[in-house]
């Protein structure tokens, strides 16, 4: 029999390409909702925040910042900031390009993540924020 399972959690957060790990949080999810056999969706509902997949350790945390200043440069002219009076452009920018959520394969009730995998959530804003996340468990017991 098929299921759904939702809830949200928040996370505060410090902006400037910080990246946090998810993971724990979503594994209590999964835990709660007794599915076993299905898909984990784990979405934020921010437009300047993200939600990948990635390994969590400090040398790639500050190589997301290099990365990102490359996809799109805080300080540049760009329209959103000119029309709105605002300074986070690139963040809406960064966040489109990595995108709002993630689908991970729920197999015996683990999430089939690889050996240094982690869901993580990386703030592109320019100051701290709280987040709301979005974790969905689809599937059978």
């Amino acid at each position: 029999m098929s299921r759904a399972f939702a809830r949200r959690f928040q996370v505060a957060t410090g902006g400037r390409d910080q990246m946090l790990d998810l993971t724990p949080q979503v594994r209590e999810t999964v835990a709660a909702s007794g599915i076993r056999e299905g898909l984990v969706c784990v979405f934020v509902a921010h437009s300047t925040a993200a939600v990948s997949v990635s390994e969590y350790e400090p040398g790639l945390m500050q190589d997301v910042r290099i990365v990102a200043e490359r996809i799109a440069p805080q300080g540049m002219e760009y329209a959103h900031d000119r029309l709105n009076a605002d300074d986070n452009a690139h963040s809406h920018l960064r966040s489109l390009v990595v995108g709002p959520s993630v689908t991970v394969p729920l197999v015996s009730g683990e999430l089939t993540l690889g050996t240094w995998q982690r869901i993580v959530l990386l703030d592109f804003d320019t100051h701290p924020r709280t987040r709301t996340v979005w974790v969905q468990v689809l599937g059978a017991t």
